[in-house]
């Protein structure tokens, strides 16, 4: 790992305590915050202070942890961090691995630290794969935040980005601001120059302009649940992007593990986030629209297969296809 490289999830085993970078404070502070109750990690992630679908997992998997720890009820416990986040599908996933981990007599915590491990060296992998599909001088658009602070390290959109970084290749990254939160101008932009790799930030409006005048080579996205025809959900705004890329002919690729994958849901069984409208209304805390008017402020959106290039994942490249996406979980 770069030596520069942030660590967004932390577990302290002395203390017994899971230490988490508060991303609501980034870019103008490097604060942590401290979760000592499955309470606290339930509160970081609805509130943010933890997010993108690895880091959420992973974070959700010691929170069941410290209830183990406290002699808490397991149930309950698993019931409280499952209604934080209704829409990425590693929350439930993990959730899922360390909850027949307690049913088998296992512990909890080392199947967290397991999910943790695995989480570090797929985003790794995914890095690694997904750097061969990234041509020296390339510059890359990206959407949101899908780098080391919505993963245990590494990140999986930013992975790619950081290992063609690091082998040499001269790139520059594009980042949407990413309304309402703006995860990109914040986040993305923060841990990219945090580590030196040359990054500008545009409003999301600017996307299709850019890629009219031909200053964007590749976009590359992140996702927090792939249902199994590949049809693929992510932060709002990114279907936007593969509408415009797809008209332009610019590749869009998504990249995630295999865990964000759900193979059993349909369209009609996801539910889409709808957050609270003053995400919209304020910026920082200043009101920004008029009083008695409303806001739409969905999380999230769907991208249909057809405009989406390729998947990358930790075990390999894929098109958005049935076929080939269940021929990763046969390797």
């Amino acid at each position: 790992m770069n030596k520069k490289s942030l660590k967004p999830i932390i577990w302290d085993d002395e203390k017994k305590e899971l230490i988490l970078i508060d991303q609501r404070k980034l870019p103008n502070k490097l604060e942590y915050f401290i979760c000592k109750t499955y309470e606290d990690v339930a509160y970081a992630i609805k509130e943010m202070v933890v997010r993108g679908a690895p880091a959420i997992g992973v974070s959700a998997s010691y929170g069941m942890a410290l209830a183990e720890i406290k002699n808490e009820d397991i149930l309950n416990a698993y019931n409280t961090l499952k209604n934080t986040r209704p829409t990425a599908v590693n929350l439930f996933w993990a959730l899922d691995r360390c909850l027949t981990a307690y049913k088998n007599g296992r512990s909890i915590l080392e199947e967290a630290k397991k999910i943790h491990k695995e989480d570090i060296e797929i985003c790794k992998n995914i890095g690694i794969i997904g750097e061969k599909l990234i041509d020296d001088g390339d510059t890359i658009l990206t959407h949101c935040n899908a780098g080391a602070l919505a993963t245990s390290a590494y990140g999986t959109a930013l992975s790619v980005i950081r290992f063609a970084f690091y082998n040499g290749k001269k790139i520059r990254v594009i980042a949407d601001e990413t309304r309402p939160r703006l995860q990109g101008a914040k986040l993305t932009a923060f841990e990219l120059n945090y580590e030196g790799i040359p990054v500008k930030v545009i409003t999301d409006n600017t996307a299709g302009f850019l890629m009219q005048k031909g200053e964007i080579d590749k976009i590359i996205v992140g996702a927090d649940r792939i249902l199994a025809d590949g049809t693929v959900y992510n932060k709002i705004g990114t279907y936007s992007l593969a509408v415009l890329s797809k008209y332009h002919e610019i590749p869009f690729y998504v990249a995630a593990p295999l865990s964000t994958f759900d193979l059993t849901s349909k369209e009609e069984d996801v539910i889409i986030e709808e957050r609270d409208e003053k995400e919209v209304a304020y910026i920082d805390g200043v009101k920004i629209i008029p009083e008695g008017v409303g806001c739409y402020n969905y999380a999230f959106d769907k991208t249909p297969p057809d405009l989406i290039t390729a998947i990358i994942t930790e075990k390999g490249i894929v098109k958005p296809n049935k076929d080939e996406i269940l021929k990763l979980f046969s390797k």
